[in-house]
């Protein structure tokens, strides 16, 4: 079984940075496609960033392209979220998931796995 553990949410200005991480436990940590989405009060579960298994393929949800970078270290069982330029609109619960696939998604029904989220609020 998988487990993912994020952390790294907290508070930051509006132009600032954070970082988040994922932690996942489990076998076969590099057999699993992983991304970032995130979800407001009231909104939808929005797709941030996705990256293959090996890292060689990412992709971008267009509100955050430019501005953030996902990132993954196999010999680690983790994946990160390096935000920049932070915007009062990226305030949300970011969540961590994975998917027992070679290929890039950005639909949340095709994860299988996911992580508690960590809350990440933007200050003007």
């Amino acid at each position: 079984q998988v487990q993912l553990v994020e952390s790294g949410g907290g508070l930051g200005p509006a132009g600032g940075s954070l970082t988040l991480s994922c932690a996942v436990s489990g076998r076969s940590f590099s057999s699993y496609g992983m991304a970032w989405f995130r979800q407001a009060p009231g909104q939808e579960r929005e797709f941030v960033a996705a990256i293959s298994r090996g890292g060689e393929t990412t992709y971008y949800g267009d509100s955050v392209k430019g501005r953030f970078t996902i990132s993954r270290d196999n010999a680690k069982n983790t994946v990160y979220l390096q935000m920049n330029s932070l915007k009062r609109e990226d305030t949300a619960v970011y969540y961590c998931a994975a998917r027992l696939s070679a290929n890039v998604a950005v639909t949340p029904p095709l994860y299988g796995y996911w992580g508690q989220g960590t809350q990440v609020t933007v200050s003007s």
